[in-house]
């Protein structure tokens, strides 16, 4: 594991318990699963979108603004500590999880907050992204 990695599962991990707001952007007010990703991704909240539809998403428009925010699709699928996971839960309805490499942190709906769970992810795999930051950089000096 990465130390970029890890340090992205940590913040995740430091958003359990906070509560679930549709399109939530602040973890004071409430997250969705986009802003938990975000947060715990080290992205600049205000460069995420939130002008979508909770229902009839597109992938690719989703793996777009993935692209924007800085991530990197990894090949092969292959999910690591503090990468984004986008699954579908159901028929042009995704969702995004932020591994913590033994589990993932998401905006649970149904429970009205953030939570961790264990592997395996409970729904399809579309695709697996990996922020990159400055922490990254360093790492590879």
């Amino acid at each position: 594991m990465s130390r970029a990695g890890d340090a992205r599962a940590a913040r995740a991990r430091r958003l359990v318990g906070t509560r679930f707001r549709p399109q939530g952007r602040d973890p004071l007010t409430g997250l969705d699963c986009v802003g938990t990703a975000a947060v715990a991704a080290g992205v600049a909240l205000e460069r995420v979108r939130r002008d979508y539809s909770l229902r009839g998403q597109r992938l690719a428009q989703m793996e777009h603004d993935l692209c924007e925010l800085g991530c990197q699709p990894v090949t092969g699928g292959r999910c690591a500590a503090g990468d984004v996971i986008v699954c579908r839960v159901a028929p042009a309805r995704y969702h995004i999880l932020f591994s913590t490499g033994a589990g993932f942190v998401h905006a649970d709906a149904a429970l009205g907050r953030v939570v961790e769970r264990p592997m395996p992810v409970p729904w399809p795999i579309e695709s697996v992204w990996r922020p990159f930051g400055e922490d990254d950089e360093e790492e590879e000096g």
